[in-house]
């Protein structure tokens, strides 16, 4: 086992930087912002500073759905931007971020922006709302600038924010709250933006010591070496066709008092999936396989949050790190691989190699004594054909932990749907030569899969979120930016902030 040390020469996360420069302030700012967006609800009084009323606003073409824009033209001053609101009545946190997406890609040009909100929001609007306000700009505004030599691009520099009806310290507690989750959500998307040459499995481990130091968590990184010594045989087999190294990186978080709780978030971190000896069939699917490490990228995100969320509960982290290669040392169909619990596992195609690094940590996870394990990956191409790109599948073996993914898809439009755990098909996975196989039949693989990582965390509470189909979005939608969209990073940050209130979950 080793404990590394980065040496970083550039910023590993160029999202952050970008983040962490934005000026977050309540008011409406008209005075120094170069864009300003009015809200505009499908009934009530037009905001009077658009200089427009409805009758010509509909002439215009607008039509104040959620997410509908309007740019107004002015002789001078701030760009006049009517943004659709919909029916007030019917606001929730989640349309609120749609708004401000929306808003945030009509006013990309402008580095400094203000959203006014002149209607009072539902009664018992408070931090919540406009969190999902701020939250919806930033992670609206972003975009992959790690390799650009030149980038059209504006960088937000300022963000000034007017709600109607809420307290001005609601509007500070909210902004606050919005950076922190935002964050977690840009360390995810940047990561999984980054191409696999220049983010290997020993790079993340580096960049998470990084991470790690400045937001409050222990890291510990094991090499092959001590990979070998633990009984790795998953993460191990897997890497064999890799002239990579694999990492394990484990990840501590413990809030002051220690925590009464542990929650275990585990993350798959494939960095490149060619698909081994069972190669992937077409070059648009390979261009995506840089963001088969999405899962840990989320974990990794969601650390990056917990200690200035003021998590209660203890929670520990394991990113299963390698490419799946295929070379003349690579593992093979035929192969048995002995997990960290020493279930051997017939190999069936090695590109159901998820499952197979997935074993290792989950073994590892109920060796800690975890009270709950929630584990996300880029797991099955079945996930995709389910549910296609916008929802994820999850399963789990314990209704409480089952409510707190499902609470925390609510809070953070990270749309997931529970799937059946379907028992009868786990004969699927039977193996004449070993305990059991890494791959079922032609139907129900995001269930098979999920059956196989059950095996794993015996009796503890668990969940399992399969983010293959969720990992990416070709184009803009609202909030999710192209390219990896970091589902999952706020997603367990809330599951972990709940969990630690929740002593039934």
């Amino acid at each position: 086992m080793t404990q590394e040390t980065a040496s970083i020469d550039s910023p590993s996360v160029p999202g952050l930087v970008e983040l962490d420069a934005v000026v977050v302030t309540r008011g409406d700012g008209a005075e120094d912002a170069e864009a300003v967006g009015y809200v505009v609800f499908a009934e009530g009084e037009v905001p009077p500073a658009l200089g427009l009323d409805r009758e010509a606003l509909v002439r215009a073409g607008f039509d104040a759905k959620v997410g509908s824009i309007l740019s107004i033209p002015v002789a001078s001053g701030p760009d006049l931007i009517a943004v659709g609101g919909g029916a007030p009545g019917d606001l929730t946190p989640a349309l609120l971020r749609d708004v401000a997406a929306a808003f945030a890609r009509a006013a990309a040009r402008r580095a400094r922006i203000a959203l006014v909100v002149e209607r009072d929001l539902p009664d018992g609007a408070g931090p919540a709302e406009p969190a999902a306000l701020v939250e919806g700009v930033l992670l609206a505004r972003y975009g992959y600038t790690g390799l650009k030599s030149e980038s059209k691009r504006v960088p937000l520099e300022s963000l000034r924010l007017s709600v109607a009806g809420v307290a001005d310290d609601a509007i500070e507690r909210g902004a606050a709250t919005a950076r922190i989750t935002a964050r977690a959500a840009v360390v995810a998307r940047d990561l999984a933006n980054t191409p696999p040459g220049r983010l290997t499995a020993t790079r993340m481990a580096e960049v998470a010591v990084e991470l790690g130091a400045t937001y409050g968590f222990d890291v510990e990184v094991f090499d092959r070496a001590a990979l070998v010594e633990l009984g790795c045989g998953g993460l191990l087999g897997v890497n064999q066709g890799s002239s990579e190294e694999p990492r394990m990186v484990k990840l501590a978080y413990r809030p002051a008092g220690g925590g009464t709780r542990h929650l275990g978030l585990v993350g798959k971190g494939i960095m490149y999936d060619s698909g081994g000896i069972s190669l992937k069939p077409s070059d648009p699917m390979h261009l995506l396989m840089k963001m088969d490490m999405a899962g840990a990228a989320a974990v990794l995100g969601a650390f990056t949050a917990l200690r200035d969320s003021g998590v209660s509960a203890a929670v520990t982290g394991w990113l299963m790190c390698t490419d799946n290669m295929p070379s003349g040392t690579a593992y093979k169909l035929g192969d048995v691989l002995v997990a960290r619990d020493g279930t051997t596992v017939e190999v069936k195609n090695t590109d159901a190699e998820g499952r197979l690094v997935m074993m290792d940590a989950l073994a590892l996870a109920v060796e800690d004594e975890v009270d709950a394990i929630i584990d996300i990956a880029t797991l099955t191409g079945a996930a995709l054909m389910a549910l296609g790109g916008s929802t994820a599948p999850f399963f789990s073996n314990d209704p409480a932990t089952a409510d707190l993914a499902l609470a925390a898809s609510a809070a953070t439009d990270e749309p997931v749907w529970r799937m059946p755990l379907e028992k009868k098909y786990r004969a699927q996975l039977d193996s004449s030569i070993a305990d059991m196989s890494n791959l079922g039949g032609p139907y129900a693989g995001a269930t098979t899969a999920a059956l196989f990582l059950s095996h794993f965390v015996r009796d503890i509470p668990w969940a399992h979120i399969d983010i293959a189909g969720t990992m990416q979005t070709e184009k803009d939608d609202s909030w999710r930016s192209a390219g990896a969209t970091g589902f999952g990073a706020r997603l367990l940050l809330h599951a972990a902030a709940h969990f630690g209130l929740d002593a039934s979950a």
